[in-house]
């Protein structure tokens, strides 16, 4: 490897770590109705203004030894991975794909941290995300995204619908923003990608709520939110949704 790229690497995780302290505003930040952009970063706990030097993604949890400056307040664990993650991310999608697709997953994959960690603590899936995401979409999907502007309109209509049904026959145990975000990733995947992530995604929940039975942290009715496993469901389909259908195709 030449410097150049190894410095290109580093720049594309860096950057991810920048949009992971974003994402950190907008997972406190949306379900309170509060804007994204002002004020600046605060403290949640003594809402006092933070400093540059109190806001360096992943160094400043350290440097601060996971105190506020001002409060001495806890800062929660959250912080730094959503930071982590979304820094590798991005390290991973730039290792992967070409430019413009870079940019659009990167994006993508932001959306999908913000989501899964609203959904983690409050049960929602907020439709600021999923509802422009949807027409968004589509429009990169006719331009720039591998797949035609049909599919995504197969994957808006096909992987609602799916959802939707499921939603009518178990009531309760899918949610309008579930069917809203699948709407959404149905545009930025195509119709087989995300089919292959609904697969994903309830194949994921359901060992993750097998293991909460088996480990008494949970029942058959404790509810689970589903955004996080369709989330994890989509990284997968971008990453290696490819490699998954040739071998299904293949072997059927």
């Amino acid at each position: 490897m030449d410097t150049w790229y190894i410095f290109t690497l580093f720049s594309a995780f860096i950057v991810g770590a920048v949009m992971g302290s974003f994402s950190n505003v907008c997972i406190y930040r949306i379900p309170l109705r509060l804007s994204i952009v002002r004020p600046g970063s605060y403290c949640p706990t003594c809402k006092t203004r933070l400093a540059i030097l109190d806001n360096i993604p992943l160094l400043s949890f350290v440097f601060l030894k996971r105190k506020c400056r001002y409060c001495q307040g806890k800062i929660s664990w959250r912080y730094p991975t959503v930071e982590l993650l979304t820094g590798i991310f991005y390290l991973l999608v730039y290792m992967r794909f070409d430019f413009p697709i870079t940019i659009i997953y990167t994006l993508l994959v932001t959306s999908l941290i913000i989501i899964s960690f609203i959904d983690i603590d409050h049960k929602i899936i907020p439709n600021v995300i999923t509802l422009p995401g949807i027409p968004i979409g589509l429009v990169l999907s006719y331009f720039f995204l591998p797949h035609s502007i049909i599919s995504a309109l197969i994957g808006l209509l096909g992987g609602s619908g799916l959802l939707l049904l499921m939603a009518l026959i178990y009531p309760g145990g899918m949610g309008g923003g579930d069917i809203k975000m699948i709407a959404m990733l149905g545009t930025f995947l195509g119709w087989e990608k995300v089919f292959l992530t609904i697969f994903l995604g309830s194949l994921i929940g359901s060992v993750i709520g097998i293991a909460m039975i088996i480990l008494k942290k949970g029942g058959r009715k404790t509810k689970i939110p589903f955004g996080p496993y369709l989330a994890a469901g989509a990284i997968l389909s971008i990453f290696l949704g490819n490699e998954i259908i040739e071998y299904y195709v293949n072997f059927f």
